[in-house]
């Protein structure tokens, strides 16, 4: 049997990444004490807060990549956790000194950022917004959700992600992961039965630490659920964020139309550009016969997008694996991929990507 070297055991650490840095645990200086007795392995790792939600997570992936070496036998791992003076290293070493824009908010960034906005609320918006992102994902591209609809956040709900707390690096926050996902949400900070009374400065300043002060990754897409209507927080995230693309979602119903519409006008106003309309609720499919059946009217997304002089993206339907997804906090297109609306949402997906990436992009996403 050959023996094992500290080369291959590192190699192995190198596979594992802390699911909130992002980043494997050699890179972050996480492996500490490795001591390799024949086919035994010993091994501490230093995790970045004490307490760590993720720690066995961590772990057992730690373990798993372990076993896999050849001659490997017996595995130890233990969990630490850095000092204080390694914590603040690990900061000086991976983010930037603090400047006034973040990667994502850099006008030579490369992320595609999509807000997604809605005239009023009811029509779905936090729901197409997760399940995009989610298709987005599944298609292989890097994504982050910033959910900025600051009083009625939903978003960690319908990702599963509820009672979670950000790791917090001196004035950086770092994003919780979700089904590959980065995500950021006011819900992480406040009780989910505690209203939030708060006025316009207070908004932005979340609002703007959000977009500044939040370690996003190098991201494909970067998708904002913004609060509904042409409030102080949708005007400030078009004016901080000058690429963004709009996103309208509206339902077939005349009503919402014409208050969409205004969402869609206030973009133009602030020279963004409006990418589509998502018609959603489109139809409904019975469970039965299979019969589509137009509940709500027909034709509302197709008339916005010409008001607005935009495409239309698609139409979701009305589906009961997306009310169970959401309740269970699980993506559709994962919950249930076979779906109608699972496959309504990865059509989307893909028709987004084309519009808004360079071809080997889209072409390297998919392999």
């Amino acid at each position: 049997m050959s023996e094992v070297t500290r080369e291959q055991v590192l190699s192995a650490l190198a596979q594992v990444k802390d699911p909130e840095l992002n980043r494997n645990l050699v890179e972050l200086n996480m492996v500490r004490d490795l001591q390799i007795e024949g086919g035994r392995v010993e091994v501490e790792i230093a995790l970045t807060v004490r307490g760590c939600p993720l720690r066995y997570e961590i772990k057992k992936d730690v373990e798993s990549k372990l076993q896999a070496i050849p001659g490997v036998t017996e595995t130890v791992v233990h969990l630490g956790a850095m000092t204080d003076e390694e914590r603040q290293q690990l900061i000086e070493k991976f983010r930037q000194p603090r400047q006034p824009k973040s990667r994502i908010m850099a006008d030579d960034s490369q992320t595609v950022i999509l807000a997604i906005s809605s005239g009023k609320g009811g029509v779905g918006k936090s729901t197409v917004t997760a399940n995009l992102a989610a298709a987005l994902r599944a298609l292989g591209y890097k994504v982050g959700v910033l959910d900025a609809d600051i009083y009625g956040f939903s978003i960690p709900g319908m990702l599963g992600i509820e009672g979670r707390k950000p790791v917090a690096f001196n004035k950086a926050i770092v994003p919780i992961p979700a089904h590959g996902m980065q995500v950021m949400s006011m819900g992480f900070f406040v009780e989910a039965d505690t209203p939030l009374i708060w006025r316009g400065p207070m908004l932005m300043g979340a609002v703007e630490q959000f977009l500044a002060d939040v370690l996003w990754d190098d991201l494909d897409f970067f998708l904002i659920d913004l609060p509904p209507g042409t409030g102080d927080v949708p005007l400030s995230i078009m004016q901080k964020l000058p690429r963004a693309q709009i996103v309208v979602v509206t339902t077939p119903q005349p009503a919402s139309v014409t208050v969409a519409q205004r969402t869609g006008i206030m973009a133009r106003k602030v020279q963004h550009e409006v990418l589509g309309v998502i018609e959603n609720m489109s139809y409904l499919v019975c469970s039965k016969c299979g019969q589509r059946h137009e509940i709500f009217g027909r034709g509302g997304g197709r008339e916005l997008a010409e008001k607005l002089g935009t495409r239309l993206l698609g139409q979701l339907p009305i589906q009961e694996e997306l009310r169970e997804a959401a309740d269970a906090g699980k993506p559709v297109a994962l919950f249930a991929p076979d779906s109608q609306v699972a496959r309504a949402f990865l059509e989307l997906a893909g028709r987004i990507a084309e519009l808004t990436l360079p071809a080997e992009r889209v072409a390297a996403a998919s392999r």
